[in-house]
């Protein structure tokens, strides 16, 4: 890991540069398989996908990309990739089959073997606790997350975690993107559990809140929890649809009721005053305790961007009363998302402005678009480099603008199971034949690997000056 054994500078921007870190992500249920191997237990997604109709042509992470088995083969694409760091989630079914109580040692060792190939390729692990697959036991037995009794389940599966990696993982995600486990799974039913219930979806996504601080607390009295800990945070910048102040108004509602809702509890320990305000009863209240807990729990915001939008002011529009705007100009991706890197610049200085002392990781940023390949598998996917260039190039600004931006990471390493929408929908770096499991680096890969071998000339010449 050559951004970590490099000399420290005394100008904080050099600091800051000398830290960078360039990666790719995954998540267990999308990538790994072996669904019913080694001791794992059910998750709601291998449940949910079950059901008729729930995925597109009833498709799962049964066999996935079957990184269970290959993973080795993978950290070797890795390495081609020039990778610095690799963020990817523990299956907690697979490591706590009933969510609580036995251990799977098998299942820990899958990770453990991971985590000391990374290291021994000298990429930096980041470890994401809990990307959507709630052990299925735990649904069942206590309605998941709208139970109080799952934050300190899942510290404690947290804990079991932090004793095997712990020694060699310093970069932690408690939880992948919360808004999208309540409104996808709570609130709207098109991810698992598959729940239509507002008032359970802010439960939900209290007690995930809760989750996640109880965990974070955990970790700083842990042995090895000297590292630094956070959850990955979704949400797209909004823009007004004019700049008359009801609309300019409207967008900053927006971007509390999407930001704001998990941001600003864990950073000052209760819900934006604004949400309080506007949604009364719908949420909760935090115990004394739980606000202790939640300020400050994040040492860094994990940020996943995708795509911005434009909102306008509307009166009686529900508790928000904002309303958005089609963009129809604007090119889209493959999920029908509007491609907006500027709006990527923008959310920086957002929420760098709304949460002063933060430093920045982007742990998600890429686009499905309609890959096609050739005979050999090759995908000349010049869309993708776009995209991705652009963004770099937004995060690039916002960096030299003073933005504490630390390290940047593709979604997704490869192709695979994207949730609900089955395999069609497209993010890697490295195209995955489904039927014969074989990887292809897409000229994306080829690109990105050159994009960070320039980076890091760039950075050896200056440290040599």
């Amino acid at each position: 890991m050559d951004e970590m054994k490099s000399k420290e500078p005394n100008d904080p921007r050099e600091v800051r540069r000398s830290r960078f870190l360039w990666g790719a992500a995954t998540s267990a249920y999308q990538i790994e398989g072996a669904s019913q191997e080694d001791g794992k237990g059910p998750s709601i997604w291998d449940v949910f996908c079950a059901k008729t109709g729930a995925t597109t042509r009833g498709e799962t992470g049964e066999t996935a990309c079957d990184h269970y088995h290959r993973y080795r083969e993978d950290v070797e694409l890795m390495k081609r990739l020039n990778l610095g760091a690799y963020r990817f989630s523990v299956s907690w079914p697979r490591v706590m089959p009933a969510g609580r109580g036995a251990v799977n040692s098998r299942g820990l060792d899958f990770y453990d073997r991971l985590v000391d190939a990374l290291c021994a390729a000298g990429i930096e692990p980041f470890v994401t606790l809990y990307h959507w697959d709630l052990p299925q036991v735990l649904q069942d037995e206590l309605g998941g997350w709208v139970c109080r009794d799952m934050a300190m389940i899942f510290s404690d599966y947290a804990g079991v975690v932090y004793d095997r990696l712990g020694d060699r993982v310093r970069n932690w995600c408690t939880i992948n993107e919360p808004w999208v486990v309540v409104k996808a799974g709570y609130m709207d039913g098109v991810h698992a559990p598959g729940i239509r219930d507002e008032q359970a979806g802010y439960w939900a996504g209290h007690n995930l809140l809760r989750a996640h601080a109880y965990a974070a607390a955990r970790y700083r009295n842990h042995r090895y929890g000297n590292g630094q800990i956070s959850f990955a945070l979704n949400t797209s910048y909004s823009y007004p649809a004019s700049g008359s102040a009801a609309d300019v108004a409207a967008a900053e509602r927006a971007m509390m009721n999407f930001a704001g809702w998990f941001a600003q509890p864990v950073y000052d320990g209760d819900y934006p005053a604004l949400l309080r305000e506007r949604l009364g009863p719908l949420l909760p209240e935090f115990t004394y305790e739980d606000q202790q807990l939640l300020r400050g729990s994040m040492d860094t915001i994990a940020l996943n961007y995708y795509t911005s939008d434009v909102v306008r002011h509307a009166t009686g529009a529900g508790p928000m009363e904002t309303e958005l705007v089609s963009q129809p100009d604007v090119l889209r991706t493959a999920m029908d998302w509007p491609i907006v890197p500027e709006g990527l610049h923008r959310l920086l200085h957002w929420l760098s402005d709304h949460y002063p002392g933060l430093p920045i990781y982007i742990t998600e940023n890429g686009a499905a678009f309609g890959d096609r390949a050739v005979e050999n598998g090759f995908v000349d996917d010049q869309d993708r480099i776009s995209y991705l260039r652009e963004h770099m190039t937004a995060m690039e600004q916002a960096r030299s603008e003073g933005v504490d931006v630390r390290g940047y990471f593709v979604w997704s390493l490869m192709d695979n199971l994207e949730w609900a929408a089955g395999f069609d929908k497209r993010f890697g770096l490295v195209r995955c034949d489904f039927k014969t499991q074989k990887r292809t680096i897409k000229a994306s890969g080829e690109w990105y690997a050159g994009w960070i071998s320039r980076q890091r000339a760039a950075k050896r010449m200056r440290n040599s000056e």
